[in-house]
């Protein structure tokens, strides 16, 4: 079951829409055609506001409301409930021609119709990183709850497999190991014998992927116990069986602080030859300040006091069309001290269904 929406936007000549005459006829018209798909819409309501003018019109269901903008916009939209198995009057290739037919009508300038915007038992639609909407072919929520830091689902997409959704964030899925290769820098990174920090990472997907390059020892350091319980039962493609073990020969996964466990491990002098920043993605701002990058400044600030002198921190940013907070990200890298250098690596990841940045980044 859904609600449904369908929009429709022309744009028309503004002068239309100031004269009452012409954007009469408009609505005689709109309504018209919408009866033909429609047949018992009841003219529900009409207002004047400061922008221009809006109509409602009614059926069993079914809610259009017909808006005119002064500047000479016209939107159209159409919302209805359906039960699974129950068509919709409505479909794409319905709206398509209705959408032509007003277009000509109306002699618009241009016109749109968007797909029906399925709302309500399965999440749908996720933001991409520079904030469009993106829609997945959900069919199923494996598991869905709130823990004391994040909302938490589990979902399934037909071409994707499962999906970890974090605070209504794509964060991984089945198909997307290319997006832990490039993370890691599988062949051109050698984590034989090497020791390694990863800050987050409570997918286990890093994990599992690093333990096959036959490291010395991996310490993992995750807040979310709820995330690895359910990545543990429903991500094992990723994963295998480390979330589930949580100890092994070399590694050790520990719930808690990164910060706190960095802190500690300086005053203990341990030493990395790699660390993984596994945690928040490069926010989208417009400018480098707020909580989200006060955090990654401390991130970036204590990993360098725990990581060998040749050693390496690696971590995802954030999508290429994304260039203004990457170069923000980018200039804090610059501010480190002592100085460092980075180089960038870029991967198409699938459930993303765009390209994301990676850095790599050692002192200079």
């Amino acid at each position: 079951m859904s609600a449904n929406t369908v929009l429709f936007d022309f744009t028309i000549d503004p002068s239309r829409i100031g004269d009452d005459s012409l954007r009469a006829d408009a609505v005689k018209l709109i309504r018209s055609e919408l009866e033909r798909i429609f047949s018992d819409l009841k003219f529900t309501y009409d207002m004047h506001t400061v922008d221009g003018y809006f109509v409602i019109l009614s059926e069993n269901k079914i809610l259009i409301t017909i808006r005119f903008y002064n500047q000479g916009l016209i939107t159209i939209n159409i919302e209805y409930y359906l039960e699974d198995a129950e068509e919709s009057k409505l479909n794409f290739d319905t709206s398509k021609r209705l959408e032509n037919t007003l277009a000509k009508k109306l002699k618009v300038l241009n016109g749109q119709i968007l797909p029906p915007i399925k709302r309500g038992n399965l999440p749908r639609y996720f933001p991409s990183s520079d904030e469009r909407i993106i829609e997945y072919d959900i069919d199923k929520i494996l598991f869905e709850e709130r823990s004391e830091y994040q909302k938490i689902q589990i979902v399934h997409s037909k071409t994707l497999g499962n999906m970890l959704i974090l605070d209504e964030l794509q964060n991984i899925a089945d198909v997307d190991l290319i997006y832990t290769e490039t993370l890691m820098q599988r062949g051109i990174e050698n984590y034989k014998g090497k020791e390694i920090c990863i800050l987050g990472g409570g997918d286990g997907a890093l994990l599992y992927e690093l333990l096959k390059e036959e490291p010395k020892y991996v310490v993992m350091l995750e807040i979310d116990e709820l995330v690895m319980q359910a990545c543990n039962k429903y991500m094992n493609s990723i994963c295998g069986d480390v979330l589930e073990k949580r100890k092994g020969d070399n590694y050790e996964i520990i719930v808690g602080d990164c910060m706190d466990y960095m802190k500690r491990f300086i005053q203990q002098e341990r030493k990395f030859d790699y660390v993984f920043g596994d945690l928040t993605d490069i926010p989208i701002s417009e400018t480098p300040t707020g909580e989200i990058w006060d955090f990654i400044r401390s991130i970036l600030e204590h990993s360098f006091k725990i990581l060998k002198p040749d050693g390496k921190f690696l971590t995802h940013g954030n999508g290429s069309s994304c260039p203004e907070s990457l170069r923000m990200y980018e200039d804090q890298l610059k501010l480190l001290k002592p100085p460092v250098k980075f180089t960038t690596a870029k991967a198409f990841v699938p459930s993303f269904m765009e390209e994301w940045v990676f850095y790599q980044v050692s002192l200079a």
